[in-house]
């Protein structure tokens, strides 16, 4: 059974019954969703969430989808059409999308996902008194950098050198850039040769593994990016080709045959970020809501994968997973 569990700083919420309360009779709330993404999947979808509360869309809400397909240069035009909507609440997922809809309004309540660092991209001064009109839930990933390398250290202890395949610009500037220099630091620190692969497009993915391939590495870390992610079955398929171990920074990459992940679970980010959409609904105020971060992350592991690869699991490691996938 997974593990997970996120801070609860907003308190529980009471049943799908009483959704409604807050809106006017016979109004039907109006939420936009603004992302980077080309689409939702299982994993990363607000609707489920919501309608465990009781918000059912075509009943008491209407969802405007805004999807950016990777086209960053989409996002302010979208977040503006959002806010000439007049939702009453903008939902963001990555990073840019959240960066996007801070410039399009500073009056409508803005939930973001799938968000590094609130703090350091600049869009909260802290997570607990965001204030203003922004709050939601982050991915934390600054910090698993580390923990990431030590994992793959731990699969393939003969390999000192690693890939790192990464989209630029895509976490807010100040974020990829600590991210970055993190991945660094944790390199020189387990004695590892670090060899960056940019890949900005999913067309770019064949360039980027040749060229870690030709730094012979002998696994590879994967970044968090939203084309990374709904890329990830080619990802995976190129690492299985060129027999990488890998770990990613979702349990979606190891579903489809990835070697390893530890990471947030997203279905729970999303169903705490349906917490605040339905909190905001009934009349708090987004800037009174603390920004919540995973307190559990999850480590899930395909022994299947580990069997093709060749590579022999450590028991200490099995133990610690939260999920193997056999």
């Amino acid at each position: 059974m997974n593990r997970r569990a996120f801070v609860t700083g907003v308190g529980a919420v009471l049943a799908a019954p009483f959704a409604a309360e807050a809106q006017q009779a016979g109004k039907l709330a109006r939420i936009g969703f603004l992302s980077l993404s080309s689409g939702p999947t299982p994993s990363m979808d607000l609707a489920p969430g919501l309608r465990e509360l009781g918000w059912i869309e075509g009943q008491n809400i209407i969802i405007e989808y805004r999807w950016a397909a990777n086209r960053k240069d989409q996002l302010t035009a979208m977040a503006a059409e959002l806010v000439r909507l007049k939702v009453d609440v903008i939902v963001t997922s990555t990073t840019l999308a959240a960066l996007a809809a801070k410039q399009a309004t500073a009056t409508i309540p803005i939930v973001v996902t799938f968000i590094a660092d609130p703090v350091g991209s600049g869009l909260v001064a802290s997570l607990a008194r965001p204030g203003r009109n922004i709050t939601g839930v982050s991915t934390l990933a600054r910090g698993l950098v580390s923990k990431r390398l030590e994992l793959l250290k731990a699969v393939a202890p003969g390999s000192d050198r690693v890939g790192v395949l990464w989209q630029p610009d895509v976490l807010g500037e100040r974020t990829m850039r600590d991210l970055v220099e993190e991945t660094k630091v944790a390199g020189r620190t387990l004695g590892l040769q670090l060899q960056f692969a940019e890949a900005r497009r999913a067309d770019d993915l064949e360039q980027a593994f040749s060229t870690v391939s030709k730094a012979r590495v002998g696994g590879l870390l994967v970044f968090p990016s939203p084309m990374l992610f709904e890329a990830r079955a080619s990802v995976v398929a190129h690492a299985a080709k060129s027999r990488l171990p890998a770990v990613y920074a979702w349990r979606a990459a190891v579903d489809v045959g990835g070697l390893m992940s530890y990471a947030p679970n997203f279905q729970d980010m999303y169903r705490r970020a349906a917490v605040y959409v339905d909190k905001i609904l009934k009349g708090t105020k987004p800037g009174d809501l603390p920004i919540e971060e995973p307190t559990t992350l999850e480590l899930v592991i395909n022994l299947k994968t580990a069997k093709a690869l060749g590579l022999t699991i450590p028991p200490s490691l099995l133990l610690r997973a939260d999920q193997v996938i056999e």
